[in-house]
């Protein structure tokens, strides 16, 4: 198998995806959208995965970079690749789905649980599932359900948390593959989206329980593992 990641600051790298690929004897390619690098060829990858960053969807006058992204993703999805986004990246594939992307009424950044719906342990990603598990979080906006997609997962603050289209192109609000040494790289890095919220932890908080870490890493690798099969 052959993934390819897209970044798009240096801060956020694949967590615990990259162990799993890496324990898979996957080959593993990289674009550092932020710094010009090329995309490949669509022949050159089975997977892609877009990660997060503190940009938004509609940034392209700022980062002209998101508007080949886009087109790079929509294609990506049209040649039948396994395609999973994670917060930014989960909205560039919604909205590339033709969802509308939009500020959520709440930031939510810390740990705080979502529940999957029944259509959502219905699909295969998700079908090991609890209802409910408690996940970080580090995110202002939000997506629609892109038509014929399945809403996978909601929170008490954002409806939208997750979904499944074509039953190989997953879109993750939420993280589960953050590592300790991740988490306090977006700490350093966005510390100014730490504000006062009802959903916002302060980073002692996020970082004061390293079996949370544990937890979301092995449930990660566990659907992704369901994608492989």
């Amino acid at each position: 198998m052959r993934l390819h990641w897209l970044q798009h600051v240096p801060f956020e790298g694949l967590g615990i995806i990259e162990k799993w690929a890496i324990k898979k004897k996957t080959d593993i390619s990289l674009t550092r959208l932020y710094d010009g690098e090329p995309l490949p060829g669509q022949e050159q990858f089975d997977w892609l995965v877009v990660m997060g960053g503190p940009m938004g969807v509609g940034d392209e006058k700022q980062f002209p970079w998101l508007t080949r992204e886009k087109k790079f993703i929509e294609n990506a999805i049209k040649e039948g690749k396994t395609v999973i986004g994670i917060c930014l990246g989960a909205q560039i594939i919604a909205d590339v789905l033709g969802a509308k992307i939009y500020k959520n009424k709440e930031k939510e950044i810390g740990w705080l649980p979502v529940d999957f719906t029944p259509e959502g342990i219905g699909t295969l990603p998700f079908s090991k599932f609890p209802s409910r598990f408690t996940v970080f979080h580090w995110h202002g906006d939000t997506f629609d359900i892109p038509e014929g997609a399945v809403h996978a997962a909601k929170s008490e603050a954002c409806e939208n948390q997750a979904f499944v289209y074509d039953s190989r192109v997953l879109g993750l609000q939420f993280h589960m593959e953050t590592t300790m040494e991740s988490a306090k790289l977006l700490i350093e890095n966005c510390a100014s989206d730490i504000t006062e919220g009802p959903f916002i932890q302060q980073p002692e908080e996020m970082v004061s329980t390293p079996p949370r870490f544990i937890a979301i890493n092995a449930t990660m690798q566990s659907l992704l593992d369901s994608m492989a099969e």
